[in-house]
């Protein structure tokens, strides 16, 4: 085969210094030629383009077709579809394809060159992408962004990897058996509710077994019924159950707990731990932004803060991301924190890559990006969506699946979609005119009848869980503080006299 070389060299030229080794490529193409088998046992996802020589590309790809429509491959039946090749005429015609076959050395080692022709192919995308980096680098015109550029380099890296983690041959049911057991064993030891991340609301695990890697779960709500109080209460319970399993000694694997990415696109970092600062100190939110607090509250708030120090929560409150910018955040996340959770508030602040005008597709792509990160990074992603005014038009407020927002590609690409609902904020906004001495007796029964109402719902929340893969739909009941904006489980006796149904 040796003496082949200098020609094939010749005919990729312009990247003469790129790593390469074309005797492996053509004895990789006779092993394949003298026993079609070799192709269907590879180990490594090869592919036309991985080939150095364009020719040896060709061939391959030729010889992919003919296996998968399940003819047998030999030079003879390849010599038709070569017969006007340019590429295999510089190599001496079709008669190249029987020499490929001449020694057979390839017979001896075929997924040792399949691997190497395949690994040699990767470090030349690491090249091009490192070209690419330098030639960006050097432009130095206003309308250059260099955030941007290390964002894209980042992807283009990403891109590379992801090629060479696909490459995994398919599980065998025994391997996949094991990952099972130990998931069924993780929730076994949890208390028997939990095989993935906690919500830290007993009541909500026990309704969907946890937060599961790779999954997207939508949370949506219309405005005001508290979904970034809720995605925030479980973001933190999270992040603190990650905290104390570390200091009693278990390790990252072992924990129900998660280090938490939270892209805040509509709120600020400061706010964000305002709202935890509230919850974990017991002072209102309202109270602690307009400085009404005494020195004991101070105090009780500084010890707060002192315990939430060493939080495993990362807040990312960057404006107006691109899907593929909070797609590299969240990697660089992962790698520097090993995060296990990741939150997005909310899903219609996020941009598109811009390529087309519609909304819909727009938010299409967006959605598609955050499932295929809840993939990449195996980790749970709850991304918050806005639901239409369709919902105010009905009589029965609580949400449906057909009212999210925009796309219907939101409801496909979701593993789970929970809404918040909550019937007190719609029973406040009925309150009649509030009586005064003198008023007719019928404003009294009619304020007496709100205020019952009132009192019957008020503080209660729901978290209707309306599509799951892994179980069944429902709702969950729940306790939501206005004040301190924590939302939490009903103590048994409020369960049984909620006015909320059973699920």
């Amino acid at each position: 085969m040796s003496n082949t070389a200098p020609i094939l060299l010749r005919e990729a030229d312009p990247a003469r210094t790129l790593p390469a080794n074309v005797e492996a490529e053509a004895a990789f193409l006779g092993a394949v030629l003298i026993d079609n088998r070799i192709l269907e046992e590879m180990t490594c996802p090869l592919a036309a383009e991985h080939f150095f020589a364009a020719v040896h590309g060709r061939v391959f790809s030729r010889i992919a077709a003919l296996i998968d429509r399940k003819a047998i491959v030999t030079p003879v039946t390849l010599k038709p579809y070569f017969e006007t090749d340019d590429g295999l005429k510089e190599l001496g015609g079709t008669a190249y394809l029987a020499r490929l076959t001449a020694d057979g050395q390839g017979l001896l080692a075929p997924r040792e060159l399949a691997q190497q022709i395949y690994d040699l192919a990767l470090l030349r995308e690491l090249i091009t992408v490192g070209r690419t980096l330098v030639e960006q680098a050097m432009d130095t015109s206003e309308s250059v962004s260099p955030l941007a550029q290390i964002e894209a380099a980042e992807s283009s890296l990403y891109a590379v990897a992801e090629g060479a983690q696909t490459g995994s041959e398919a599980q065998s049911f025994a391997t996949a058996t094991r990952a099972s057991l130990e998931m069924i064993e993780k929730a076994l030891l949890s208390g028997g509710h939990i095989s993935g991340k906690t919500t830290g609301l007993t009541s909500v695990n026990e309704k969907i077994g946890g937060l599961h890697e790779s999954d997207l779960i939508i949370l949506a709500g219309r405005p005001g019924m508290g979904k970034t109080s809720l995605v925030t209460n479980i973001a933190f319970n999270a992040a603190d159950r990650l905290r104390r399993d570390l200091a009693d000694g278990i390790t990252v694997k072992d924990s129900v707990g998660a280090a938490v990415a939270f892209f805040s696109l509509e709120m600020s970092a400061d706010q964000l731990a305002t709202r935890i600062l509230a919850e974990q100190s017991g002072i209102s939110s309202e109270a602690l932004r307009m400085g009404r607090i005494s020195r004991e509250d101070f105090q009780q708030l500084s010890f707060a803060s002192q315990r939430l120090a060493e939080l495993p929560l990362f807040i990312d409150d960057t404006p107006a991301l691109t899907i593929g910018a909070l797609r590299a955040r969240a990697r660089r996340l992962k790698r520097r924190h090993d995060i296990g959770l990741i939150v997005v508030d909310y899903l219609q602040l996020l941009q598109g890559t811009g390529r087309t005008d519609n909304r819909v597709n727009e938010i299409s792509e967006i959605s598609r990006g955050l499932k295929t990160l809840a993939k990449e990074l195996s980790v749970p992603v709850i991304a918050l969506s806005q639901l239409s005014r369709a919902v105010e038009q009905r009589e029965d407020k609580r949400p449906m699946l057909s009212d999210l927002r925009e796309s219907g590609s939101i409801e496909q690409d979701a593993d789970m979609v929970w809404f918040v609902f909550r019937e007190d904020y719609y029973v406040q906004s009925r309150e009649p005119k509030r009586p005064v001495d003198g008023d007719e007796s019928k404003i009294h029964e009619e304020h007496a009848a709100w205020a019952a109402a009132m009192e019957r719902v008020y503080g209660l929340a729901e978290l209707i869980v309306a599509k799951q893969r892994h179980g069944s739909t429902g709702k969950v009941r729940l306790r939501f503080e206005a004040r301190i904006t924590r939302f939490s489980d009903l103590a048994p006796e409020e369960l049984g006299n909620s006015a909320y149904g059973d699920d």
